[in-house]
């Protein structure tokens, strides 16, 4: 009896063991639906795992209970993370793989990338869905360490103490140049790149080699994709859209791609009410070409028409301390009408000579017509106000009057670049050359003033005549050419110590304006510890020169009280000596359950600038004073936490420590862009069981910026912005999957990928940022600033579609 009970038990047991047993089985496949054998399918944080058969079938056992994780992944496909909320049942699991786009290295083969010419690649992709204003690859940068934005209106961005000159970018080896007369983040239109085209992001925040030309600051290398197959994706919201198309055939291959932008509704949320008709076109396409074998040929071009207008109405702000709160009321008559037409083109041909020896050649050309045209008016009232019972009174009126400010700008450039380069591999060495001539074309015609009237009285007052407050006039022409070249060179070896990795080059540059010839020695040293491939060192350092191009060597000369830009042809290039310490390491992380480690990066750097020419900075408009009569430094610690605190969802937190000082007429002073603290963060998540629904973060916060009064120096006295603190918040739904598609093959929307529905919230607590100050002036020449608020809180809605 008690037998027969110990088998029924035995029974009982396995019958209920079955029973938590279910069943998940499906098809695994590409994009374009064919099968995949060998993929991985595991259950996370657990042995159990199948790979898929020839069919691309698979079928994995696993315990029944609330939720689960499903983790598919292959060489060469994007991984895929399935989460599967109630498994209670058997389950049917079709899965779609998308193709990898970047080039997939071990730890090892990264850092020998990175730390060799100090270049960190950027997962761009995290752009596509992220909450930001622009969609753009530099609201991304702004995120990293050592760089710094503070106008989520513009692209531009600072980087370790230097200003928005000072950042050289290339897409596909051609620099990027932008329109010079802007001077407001309003007036800026699109930037350059195009988040839909770009294949790779690599940047670098100083060290960098001698490949990179004569900047200062930073580099960022950008380059555009060759599709394999037909694709595309197009994308509409408030504040504009864009469309592109990439395909291929065996020799052949083109992306294109058309971006419109509108500020109408983020400028609403501003204290200046106006007409605002802001609009920005930008088409750009990138081509190749298959010669014949070994040999192709490729074009870029780009087509951009940014055009402002602007009629302002009224505006009231509201600033000051609680002790004393101030009001500044502006009634407006005028108008602005802005137009900025920039074209850039590049053919480049290259090729192999062998297997170790190749050579190309680019011929490219950059042209922009330029128009700023303004005649403003405004009647103004600042008061100094008490809040009493439920409203405001006035106590103290400070300052009415007029102001009157007039432009009549033009500016046409027109640069024209050829050029050699090629590569050479030696056993361990890998040296690379160029070489480059190019011709620039500038001429402008400045007609500029501001007109300014405090209680009946023009300022400056002398009660004599009518003055104007300020005035300039420009009429030049320069067609100066440039030759400049490198030679480089990569040595790779290993000793017992470890992995060590050599870079050295030389870089030179003339420049017939000022008959200046340059040299700059750089270098770069990285060590990869032997049994030690999660931890990576470098070194790095060279001499950087900023190279005068246009604004440089403008000098303002006051003659019978007007200001005449004369052109400065003694000017030197300004110099900065860079020495840079860094370290990466891996930690944490699953190879067997794919899970990837997270990055801890940190770099100690230290920036000797001397011959440096003083400048102001006003919105996103950069005046220098004409002359070498400064030096400085710039030093700092930057460090960087990067990892998937959510499996499958990238993000990032940043932390930079920086001063940066230099020295005018004998006075210590901050740089234009010294700020000591900047906090950024990019963080990625999902809803449990909702792989469908994402949200994405971007928060910054850092130091204010230091500021002087109009047409002073810094060493006239300075002070500092309030702290420029942000947060944008975006959802987005993925109304229409790949599965999707699959299981409905004669849907009339298969044709679809994936389609997404996002909600964004720009400056989610509506935090007031400020960006430069209007400046009233008394009789008395007593001057009060008023601030220049940024964007508000702004809701967004978008819709992507791919296919």
């Amino acid at each position: 009896m008690i037998k027969k009970n110990f088998l029924f038990l035995l029974l009982l047991i396995s019958i209920s063991t079955y029973a938590q047993k279910v069943k998940i089985a499906g098809v695994v496949t590409d994009s374009k639906h064919y099968p995949i054998s060998f993929v991985s399918v595991v259950q996370a944080n657990s042995l159990n795992g199948v790979y898929t058969n020839n069919q691309g079938f698979y079928e994995l056992q696993a315990a029944s209970k609330d939720s689960i994780k499903i983790i598919f992944s292959s060489v060469g496909y994007k991984k895929h993370i399935y989460i599967l909320p109630d498994l209670s049942e058997d389950v049917i699991l079709d899965v779609v793989l998308q193709e990898e786009d970047k080039v997939l290295n071990t730890v090892v083969i990264e850092g020998q990338r990175t730390v060799t010419t100090v270049i960190e690649r950027v997962d761009y992709l995290a752009t596509k869905r992220a909450s930001n204003p622009w969609r753009s690859i530099e609201a991304l940068l702004a995120t990293m360490g050592g760089v710094s934005s503070t106008n989520e209106l513009s692209s531009q961005y600072s980087v370790r103490g230097g200003n928005f000159d000072e950042n050289i970018v290339y897409v596909n080896g051609i620099e990027i140049y932008r329109p010079f007369l802007v001077r407001s983040a309003q007036q800026e239109g699109l930037s350059f790149i195009n988040p839909n085209m770009v294949q790779t992001v690599g940047f670098s925040a100083g060290g960098y080699s001698a490949e990179y030309g004569d900047k200062m600051s930073s580099v960022l290398d950008i380059t555009y994709k060759k599709p394999k197959r037909f694709e595309g994706a197009a994308s509409a919201s408030l504040l504009g859209g864009d469309i592109y198309i990439g395909s291929s055939t065996d020799r052949f291959s083109q992306v294109t791609g058309f971006r419109y932008k509108t500020l109408r509704s983020l400028l609403g949320t501003s204290d200046t009410k106006a007409e605002y008709d802001p609009s920005f076109l930008d088409f750009q396409t990138y081509i190749t070409y298959s010669l014949s074998s070994g040999w192709n040929a490729s074009f870029l071009g780009n087509y951009s028409q940014n055009t402002y207008k602007f009629t302002p109405t009224t505006r009231e702000t509201s600033f000051g301390t609680l002790m004393t709160p101030r009001t500044f009321k502006v009634y407006f008559d005028g108008w602005e009408n802005d137009k900025f037409l920039t074209y850039q083109a590049a053919l480049t041909i290259n090729g192999k000579l062998n297997d170790n020896f190749n050579i190309g050649f680019t011929a490219s050309a950059f042209s922009s017509d330029e128009q700023e045209r303004y005649d403003i008016e405004g009647s103004y009232l600042l008061k100094e106000t008490d809040l009493t019972g439920e409203g405001y009174e006035n106590k103290t009126v400070l300052g009415v009057g007029t102001y009157h400010d007039h432009a009549r700008n033009k500016l046409k450039s027109n640069v024209y670049t050829f050029s050699h380069f090629g590569n050479l591999r030696i056993d361990k060495n890998l040296i690379k050359w160029s070489l480059s001539y190019q011709k620039e074309e500038i001429s402008d015609k400045i007609k500029e003033w501001e007109m300014r009237d405090s209680a009946g009285y023009s300022l400056p007052s002398n009660g004599k005549e009518v003055n104007l407050y300020s005035n300039l006039k420009s009429d030049n022409r320069i067609i100066p050419s440039r030759i400049s070249g490198y030679i480089q060179d990569t040595y790779t070896f290993e000793t017992g110590e470890g992995l060590f990795i050599l870079n050295a080059g030389l870089r030179g540059s003339y420049w017939s304006f000022n008959k200046e010839f340059i040299v700059s020695p750089r270098g770069a040293l990285a060590f990869v510890p032997a049994g030690i491939e999660n931890l990576s060192f470098r070194i790095a350092g060279g001499v950087y020169y900023q190279a005068p191009f246009y604004k440089e060597f403008q000098h303002v000369l006051s003659i019978n009280g007007n200001n005449i830009v004369e052109l400065n042809k003694d000017i030197k290039s300004q110099k900065s000596v860079h020495l840079v310490l860094g370290s990466d390491y891996y930690l944490g992380g699953d190879k067997e359950q794919n899970i990837p480690p997270y990055k801890l990066s940190g770099e100690i750097y230290y920036k000797k600038l001397s011959d440096l020419v003083p400048y102001t900075v006003n919105n996103v408009k950069i005046r220098y004073s004409g002359e070498n009569e400064s030096k400085g430094y710039s030093m700092g610690v930057d460090v960087k936490l990067y990892g998937e605190f959510i499996p499958g969802a990238d993000s990032w937190v940043s932390i930079s420590l920086m001063k940066a000082q230099q020295k005018i007429e004998g006075v210590d002073v901050p740089l234009p862009t010294d700020q000591r603290f900047n906090l950024a963060l990019f963080y990625q998540d999902y809803f449990p069981g909702y792989e469908r629904l994402k949200m994405s973060l971007r928060g910054l916060w850092s130091q204010g910026l230091p500021v002087s009064a109009p047409h002073k120096g810094y060493e006239s006295g300075y002070f500092r912005t309030p702290a420029y603190k942000r947060i944008d918040l975006g959802f987005s739904w993925l109304i229409l999957g790949e599965d999707f598609s699959i299981r409905n093959k004669n849907s009339g929307l298969k044709a679809f990928r994936n389609i997404w529905l996002g909600l964004d919230v720009f400056n989610l607590f509506d935090m007031q940022n400020t960006n430069t100050y209007y400046w009233v002036t008394d009789v008395y020449n007593q001057q009060y600033a008023v601030p220049n608020y940024l964007t508000g809180r702004q809701l967004n809605v978008k819709l992507l579609a791919e296919f």
